[in-house]
């Protein structure tokens, strides 16, 4: 009974850690009680202990998980349900890796092997088709972005790593004052752990009290439609909804103005994308430029391509039938008085709302139950490369759509090409008035900071905003509100040390787990006695 309070124990402190409700500090102690449950059932049971630590372990990330994102519910039951057991089921299955390995080593090597698998699962979550990073652990220190300015040098996985060296720490002071009775373990545990915990946020704010906003000044107006996708979005044309960013563009842009902004798919009927130029979409684009000729305009728009050659096919491309395929397209285009317009397309799509996983080998048994999982009935198709699109100013952004904004390194993707400040574009009123919309926003912080890059944020019923290269929110147009707001942004053309690396920190954990995996097993193997 004990060990099943210390599982509920770690997944209510998971919980209680995350943005944008929770408060970050419990993290460094929130595993320490599955840790121990662990290590009791390790060293005192005999009989199926893989299932018993692996059923706590999935107790814990199941109520982690279950709290924290229970608003994807609101847009597809069946997705939501998915997500939750399926990422809990991998998370025990990692803690599972951790258990075998700690039977056949020392706390060294095995807590080195936990932080190390712990990575490579967060990796893996952001580079494979049924990617889901929302949980990385270095994403909880979203609302407190001034302990985490280092992540200009580590990105997010430097928030794992310091999370799990605490709860390490913690652990092992537990172990050793159950195993000695002896409080100096404590008194020295504590000391450890603050130590741990303060040099890292000491740094933070040494860092922050020495960053300048760097690069010219631009004019930026935010529109926020306020469109309501389950009644509104698809029961509006694109003609009134050119209209209304008229009318909203009307309020704040003016001759200084160098670029408006919309959301995500706001031109929403579905536009020939051979045929763009004569779409209303490019119509009401014109409209605006005409009026204010030294702005640019960049928006969210859904694009189609229809076509009977099967050399166009691709592993995206939905078939309607014999010799009849389609491409279908979340996208972005930036429009301005000089040049032609400048595409792209999304390509970190929401799993099972705009890509089916590996379909190649699951379609076959499942069938088109993408369609189940939310909201399309279609397969989106992507492009390789990151688009920075070039403004009339000879500055450029990264037009960032949705999603995508959850990835650190792919964002370097879009520095890499120039980008002198980022372009978030979203939707997030699939996940109504949670959590869901505000963790969205709140991660978007991070991405500032390991660029240092300003910025600036579309959301269809909100929350649209300005963030400035330290991550903190300048200003914002609060949920299900309709209007515009407008800010100056800083053009910062200097690249980061996490930029010029990526995600480093989880390429060294892989080799690491590889090899302490390889030397517990090969150790084992050579003292099991015969």
């Amino acid at each position: 009974m004990k060990n099943l309070l210390y599982a509920i124990s770690s997944g209510v402190l998971l919980a209680l850690a995350w943005p944008t409700y929770g408060f970050p500090l419990l993290l460094f102690f929130a595993f320490v009680p599955l840790l121990y449950a662990e290590f009791k059932v390790r060293n005192s049971e005999k009989k199926y202990i893989k299932w018993k630590v692996f059923a706590m372990a999935y107790l814990s990330f199941f109520l982690w998980n279950l709290i924290t994102t229970y608003w994807l519910y609101f847009s597809t039951a069946f997705g939501g349900a998915f997500a939750v057991l399926v990422n809990s089921l991998l998370m025990a299955l990692v803690f599972l890796l951790y258990h075998i390995v700690a039977k056949r080593t020392g706390f060294s090597a095995a807590s080195a092997f936990l932080v190390s698998i712990w990575m490579v699962f967060e990796k893996l979550h952001l580079a494979w088709e049924f990617s889901w990073p929302w949980l990385n652990l270095g994403n909880a220190f979203s609302e407190f972005q001034n302990w985490v300015q280092w992540y200009e040098y580590t990105g997010t996985f430097g928030g794992t790593l310091w999370v799990w060296l605490v709860n390490i720490a913690c652990f092992k002071a537990v172990l050793l004052y159950k195993e000695f009775k002896d409080k100096d373990f404590i008194y020295r545990g504590i000391f450890k752990i603050a130590v741990l915990i303060l040099i890292p946020i000491g740094i933070s704010y040494f860092l922050l009290s020495q960053i300048e906003e760097k690069g010219e000044t631009m004019e930026v107006v935010i529109l926020q439609p306020n469109i309501n996708p389950y009644i509104e979005k698809y029961n509006t044309n694109d003609t009134r909804i050119g209209e209304l960013l008229l009318k909203l563009s009307e309020e704040k842009v003016n001759e200084n103005t160098k670029l408006i902004l919309a959301p995500e798919t706001v031109f929403a009927d579905g536009t020939v994308l051979p045929n763009f130029e004569q779409s209303e979409a490019a119509f009401f684009s014109r409209q605006l430029i005409n009026r204010y000729p030294q702005t640019n305009f960049l928006s969210g728009i859904s694009f189609y391509e229809r076509f009977r050659d099967p050399a166009k096919v691709r592993e995206q491309s939905n078939q309607l039938g014999p010799n009849d395929w389609y491409d279908d397209y979340n996208s972005a285009f930036l429009m301005n008085s000089e040049d032609i317009p400048q595409l792209y397309h999304k390509s970190k799509l929401v799993v099972g709302v705009e890509n089916f996983p590996y379909q190649e080998i699951l379609k076959p048994i499942l069938g088109d139950v993408m369609i189940d999982l939310g909201g399309t009935v279609a397969m989106k198709t992507t492009q390789e490369d990151r688009e920075a699109f070039a403004l009339n100013n000879n500055s450029a952004t990264g037009p960032i759509i949705c999603y995508e904004s959850v990835y650190g390194e792919y964002v370097t993707g879009y520095i890499e090409n120039g980008a002198d400040f980022l372009s978030i574009i979203t939707n997030d009123a699939w996940w109504g008035n949670s959590q869901g919309h505000k963790q969205h926003l709140s991660y978007a912080k991070l991405r500032a900071i390991e660029t240092r890059r300003d910025v600036v944020r579309s959301a269809n019923t909100g929350i649209s905003a300005f963030i400035n290269q330290k991550g903190e929110i300048t200003k914002s147009l609060g949920y299900e509100k309709q209007g515009s707001i407008k800010a100056n942004i800083h053009l910062n053309s200097e690249k980061t040390f996490y930029v010029e690396y990526g995600d480093y920190l989880a390429r060294v954990a892989q080799f690491l787990a590889l090899f302490i995996f390889l030397f517990a097993i090969v150790k084992y193997k050579r003292n099991r006695p015969s």
